[in-house]
């Protein structure tokens, strides 16, 4: 049992989820999973384990932003021995094409954190996905008939970003902006596991556009049946 996950030992599958919301990942465990049992209630960060097509899974929720998401990644690789990690969050898009409810498969992933200063000093690292996760995630979403594109996207601590820094990461091939894979990478590299990031598009900076509370909780199927097809198949 470590700090912030009250899971006993063995608890946690190899493989997790990791949404943003954790009522996003009671909504998994609900709809998606057999068998599922919680493990984790401490600060209503919930975490459940069952099974998807005989797969033993767990979706654990991680909070907003890089530094929370740290806490509950880590200790997953450090004390549950977790091995494929894979986000389940949602991006706000920059281009003006792209559209609400649209995936993006986060091939990479820069920052604005000072988490990575913390790290690396003046080095710059480039945090990135796994290939093997990357490379089946892209051919499940062919063979389920998601549409799907693989670009970067930035980590931004700064949800109201009056600095329009979003207009900059777009100028260079950023396709939308988070708050969390740039911290979910690093992190795999760290401890040498697997990581991706999958991205519902709920909002588009660019046009105004936006998706409802609700629907940011529950009305991204595609995107959790992808995770999870991709989680069964490495």
């Amino acid at each position: 049992m470590s700090t912030h996950i009250g899971a006993p030992s063995g608890a946690v599958a190899e493989t997790v989820l990791l949404p943003g919301d954790p009522l996003r990942a009671k909504f998994i465990a609900e709809n998606f999973l057999d068998g599922a049992e919680c493990y984790n209630e401490v600060r209503g960060m919930l975490g459940f384990t069952g099974t998807y097509k005989g797969r033993r899974i767990s979706v654990q929720g991680t909070g907003m932003g890089q530094p929370s998401l740290s806490i509950y990644v880590h200790e997953l690789f450090s004390d549950y021995g977790v091995m494929n990690a894979i986000r389940i969050g949602t991006c706000g898009a920059v281009g003006e094409s792209t559209r609400l409810r649209d995936i993006i498969i986060a091939n990479a992933a820069c920052s604005d954190s000072s988490l990575q200063n913390q790290r690396f000093g003046g080095l710059h690292f480039a945090p990135s996905a796994d290939f093997l996760l990357l490379d089946t995630a892209w051919h499940a979403s062919a063979n389920l008939g998601i549409k799907a594109v693989v670009a970067p996207c930035a980590s931004s601590d700064r949800f109201y970003d009056d600095n329009q820094n979003w207009k900059v990461w777009r100028k260079y091939g950023v396709a939308g902006i988070e708050m969390e894979s740039a911290e979910l990478y690093t992190l795999a590299a760290e401890f040498g596991r697997r990581a991706l990031s999958v991205l519902t598009v709920s909002d588009n900076i660019a046009t105004g556009e936006e998706c409802s509370a609700e629907e940011r909780q529950t009305s991204f199927r595609d995107m959790m049946r992808l995770a999870l097809e991709t989680a069964v198949r490495i």
